[in-house]
């Protein structure tokens, strides 16, 4: 394996965890109906997290010669990470009611944290894998 893997998954890894904190702190910000949600800050730093986490993440399929679409996991993970932004893009924008946007809330949160399981596992099924 390269000598850039475990750099690299280390950034990944904070990445992750640095966005799934701005989305549950932009997510109570929101519930809360406080003005910061609109914060420059919290506004464009998710995005940049976002941008490394998502470059990392590409690289790191290359340096492990791994691919979603032919390695399960990955697959799963991609197809997670597609449902939790678009729930988070409903729960922080687009949700039409506050109801619409507290569910969409609770379902991204419970979407990322399966992916989370799913990273950890290395198995499509996460915490479920026996």
């Amino acid at each position: 394996m390269s000598e850039l893997y475990l750099p690299l998954r280390h950034i990944h890894i904070t990445c992750a965890i640095l966005s799934i904190a701005l989305f549950v702190l932009r997510g109570a910000l929101m519930l809360a109906d406080s003005p910061w949600q609109r914060n420059v800050v919290l506004r464009y730093l998710p995005h940049a997290v976002d941008t490394v986490l998502l470059t990392t993440a590409l690289i790191l399929t290359t340096v492990i010669h791994q691919f979603p679409f032919s390695t399960g996991w990955l697959t799963a993970k991609l197809l997670l990470l597609v449902a939790y932004v678009v729930l988070g893009s409903i729960a922080l924008k687009r949700g039409r009611t506050r109801g619409i946007r507290i569910a969409a809330l609770v379902a991204a949160l419970a979407t990322v944290g399966f992916l989370v399981t799913v990273a950890r596992a290395h198995h499509p099924l996460g915490m479920f894998a026996s």
